[in-house]
């Protein structure tokens, strides 16, 4: 398990190291990492290599990004998960998650403007039948992402001399 754990926060860090530089680091084999990778593939442990992005730098940046938050009243046997699994099938949604709290979902969405995340409220998510309110938050600049900065800001790091 403690390999398992050293295999999974070594491909979050970086999931284009090679697998012989994952096979040196972690004292193993290479067949034995592909192996790993492989059985945590088939489990759903590992769904998916991701590029993080800083869409600020794109010049032709037609990305508006919201968060909204979700009040709804959970159905009988099956709770909030019906409602989540109807809100992350539209296209729009990037992510769902269960919330403790003032509400109980918190949906991300990407859309070319935003009007047409306000499209995407007033027209789909506001007329589920068991959504009750929501409250959108445009997302204005991302300054850390998964535990990456994103700004430019130069770090310098001398010593601030006074009189």
């Amino acid at each position: 398990m403690k390999q398992v754990k050293e295999l999974l926060h070594l491909l979050e860090e970086n999931s284009h190291v090679s697998r012989k530089t994952i096979a040196d680091m972690m004292g193993i084999s290479e067949d034995d990492v592909n192996q790993l990778i492989q059985e945590l593939e088939d489990k759903k442990v590992i769904v998916k290599y991701m590029a993080l992005v800083n869409w600020e730098k794109v010049e032709e940046n037609d990305h508006v990004t919201a968060v909204i938050d979700v009040k709804v009243t959970p159905k009988r046997d099956v709770g909030f998960d019906e409602v989540a699994e109807r809100i992350y099938r539209f296209p729009e949604v990037k992510s769902v998650y269960l919330m403790s709290g003032a509400y109980d979902l918190s949906v991300t969405i990407e859309a070319p403007t935003m009007k047409e995340i306000a499209q995407f409220v007033s027209d789909k998510l506001s007329t589920l039948d068991s959504v009750i309110s929501t409250t959108t938050h445009f997302m204005l600049k991302r300054y850390k992402h998964d535990g990456v900065v994103l700004t430019d800001k130069d770090d310098d790091r001398r010593m601030v001399v006074t009189p």
